[in-house]
């Protein structure tokens, strides 16, 4: 049975650092070399999204359309979440707020980054994700920015985060198999 898994960023913001993140756990990703598994990034700044409840622009219903089905895509995913103010960025939750069918009944789990490596954003997420019908896995990877961040913003993390990383995706690639044959 073959998987997709999404690897999604959550920050836009300038000079932001979860895009180099995300390509962290591309690699990583691959290096796996799991059997009829892809694994692609969703950088969630190529799309220009509107505010929920606003009338988008016809760009930003294109992009919106575009987002809802490249999210569709997936059988699962890996939030590379970022933690602002204790949570998770306003980018992501609006994002989110767009979708429900496409995410029912997909696993996903979590790669954070910030002060406590986004512990507390992801703990948002996993509430949010719930309700949207996903099974989240145990395992996350955490980035800290005292560790992990060389003057706290050039990435440069430890080995000794493959290891929670190998469980993450183990968990996550079980959970996508299993859920995939009730979709």
């Amino acid at each position: 049975m073959s998987l997709k898994v999404g690897i999604v960023t959550t920050s836009v913001r300038e000079n932001r650092v979860g895009l180099d993140v995300a390509k962290w756990v591309l690699n990583y990703a691959n290096s796996r070399k799991d059997q009829d598994v892809t694994y692609e990034i969703v950088d969630l700044k190529n799309f220009d999204l509107p505010i929920l409840g606003l009338t988008p622009t016809e760009k930003q219903g294109a992009d919106l359309g575009n987002f809802m089905s490249t999210m569709a895509s997936f059988d699962a995913y890996v939030f590379v979440v970022a933690e602002y103010n204790h949570a998770p960025t306003g980018a992501i939750k609006n994002a989110l707020d767009f979708l429900n069918r496409e995410l029912n009944n997909k696993a996903v789990g979590y790669v954070g980054y910030g002060g406590l490596g986004g512990i507390r954003a992801i703990e948002h997420l996993r509430q949010i994700h719930a309700e949207l019908q996903m099974a989240s896995v145990q395992k996350t990877v955490n980035f800290l920015l005292a560790y992990d961040f060389e003057n706290f913003s050039v990435f440069k993390p430890s080995n000794v985060h493959e290891g929670n990383a190998k469980l993450l995706f183990d968990q996550l690639l079980a959970w996508g198999k299993a859920l995939k044959t009730i979709r």
